[in-house]
Parts: structure tokens; C-alpha cells; sequence
């Protein structure tokens, strides 16, 4: 079965679409769930890892290295969620850290902004004016993260297999269209599909392990032996060591190879495997 990713602006009416069809489909519903247990497993303040996803990550670069690191403890907490499937996961940045997962269904959810401002209207008990406000400032935000974090804008099609826009549409036309796509076979997962999830989520983990010390680093992962790129112009004895030693310390790591142990000619072209960057 595959893992669902809904992303959605705010007051599309996404959460209910991802709520009503993880019911559907007897799945799980993930969106706030992944940034707690990032915040507990990495011991990182939840209010830094909201701000890794709804701030411009050049609000993040005040801290060293900050957008780096905090994005990697949610990519590596989301990521496990994805080894077991049967899941719907609603929050930001699942169209970028699920996207090379062939059993992933990508969606994206909109409205039309008077609809949008209607209903803020309705919940937070404020302007029409104020409203289009707050939702104009928070969209921009979010394609600004997406454009500076992944070079791409969230609202660009091609990130989704479909985009549905909620209205003529209703919340549950469009739970009744996603679980008929889910069962697609397109979208059923494989063994080659789950092994890349494991070594994705293998990848990811160590990268997240290393992030205090080398958050730059690209990492990469085929059954248990990690690939480890660019240490951040950290070379030499003690610096590659700790990077190793901390790898190695990974459950599921068999082996470590340092871009470093190869000698210059060949550091370009080690099999980059399934790579978490």
C-alpha cells in the first residue's frame, strides 16, 4: 500500500481531506506527530523545528548551520514513519523529503482565496482585510522556503501526481478520487520500492546523527554501507574519525565510506546510492 503526502495552504480544507481519508483507508494520519517526535529524539526545542518549516531559511541562518540540521532531524523522523506504509501525512515538505519514493501519492490541496478568507474569518474571528492578509504573508513564506531550501515553488504542479482545488470539488469527492488513486498499482509499493525507503531512511538517519558535527555533508546508503560526501572542508585524522565513528554508531550501518578514502581522482565518482543531501 502506499504513503499519502497532502500538501495544502492554509484554511484549504487539507486537514480534513487527510483526515477523512486516512478513515477511508485505515491509515494513520501524521502531520504535528512528526515534529515531536523529531524534537524528542534529536532533543531540539519544538518551536526551532516549526520554524525550520514555516520560516524563510534565511531566518534559520542566523544559527549555525540551523536550517541544515533542523530539516534533517524531520526528514530522517518522517522517513521512518515511511519504512511501515499506511500512512497520510499532512504537514510541510513531504512533496520534497518522500519525492524520489515511486509507492509515494503526492497531492496538493487548494482553494480559492475568498473561500480561504472566508473561513479564516470564520475561525479566528477577524477581518475579511486582516485575513487576506495573514493568508497572502503565509503563502509567500511557504514558496519562499521551498524556492531557497529546495530550489523549487511549492505551488509548481510537478511536485504533485494531482492537485485538487476544493469547491465545486467538495472535501469528500476528493477523499472518494485519492483512495480510488491509492489503490492504484501504480502506487503499490514493491520490494525495490521498500528497499529504497529503508536505505533512504538509513541515509537520512545518519545525516541527522552527523548534523551537530557535519551538517553540510551529503550521505548516501545501499543495504547497511554508507557513503558520506563533503565534510565541510573538515579533513584529516580527528575530524574524519568522529564523522566515522558516529556513522558507525547508527543502527543498521554495516559500513562507512568516506568521500576522503578515495583517492582525489575517483572522490567525484563514488555510486552516490540513494542519496539524502
Amino acid at each position: 500500500m502506499p504513503v499519502v503526502t497532502i500538501n495544502r495552504g492554509s484554511y484549504s480544507r487539507g486537514k480534513e481531506v487527510a483526515e477523512k481519508l486516512a478513515a477511508k483507508l485505515g491509515y494513520v494520519c501524521l502531520s504535528r506527530d512528526i515534529l515531536l517526535e523529531a524534537s524528542e529524539e534529536f532533543n531540539i526545542p519544538e518551536i526551532k523545528l516549526i520554524r525550520a518549516l514555516h520560516d524563510p531559511a534565511s531566518v534559520l541562518e542566523r544559527f549555525r548551520f540551523g536550517k541544515e540540521r533542523y530539516i534533517s532531524y524531520l526528514h530522517s523522523a518522517l522517513l521512518q514513519h515511511a519504512r511501515q506504509d499506511h500512512i497520510v501525512y499532512h504537514g510541510l515538505a513531504g512533496q520534497y523529503f518522500l519525492r524520489c519514493i515511486p509507492h509515494v501519492l503526492k497531492v496538493r490541496i487548494i482553494a480559492d482565496m475568498p473561500d480561504r478568507v472566508r473561513e479564516e474569518m470564520r475561525r479566528e474571528g477577524i477581518s475579511a482585510e486582516k485575513a487576506l492578509q495573514i493568508l497572502q504573508k503565509d503563502d509567500e513564506e511557504r514558496r519562499k522556503w521551498g524556492l531557497q531550501v529546495y530550489g523549487t515553488d511549492t505551488w509548481d504542479s510537478r511536485l504533485y501526481d494531482i492537485v485538487l482545488r476544493i469547491g465545486a470539488v467538495t472535501v469528500e469527492d476528493a477523499v472518494e478520487i485519492l483512495a480510488e488513486l491509492a489503490r492504484k498499482p501504480n502506487f503499490q509499493a514493491t520490494a525495490e520500492s521498500r528497499q529504497l525507503v529503508e536505505d533512504l531512511a538509513l541515509a537520512a538517519k545518519v545525516k541527522a546523527n552527523l548534523a551537530r558535527v557535519a551538517p553540510k555533508v551529503e550521505v548516501t546508503a545501499e543495504g547497511g554501507r554508507v557513503c558520506i560526501r563533503e565534510l565541510d572542508g573538515a579533513s584529516g585524522g580527528e575530524a574524519e574519525a568522529q564523522v566515522r565513528s558516529l556513522a558507525l554508531q547508527t543502527e543498521g550501518v554495516s559500513d562507512v565510506v568516506l568521500q576522503a578514502d578515495a583517492p582525489p581522482e575517483q572522490r567525484d565518482h563514488i555510486n552516490p546510492f540513494h542519496n539524502i543531501g
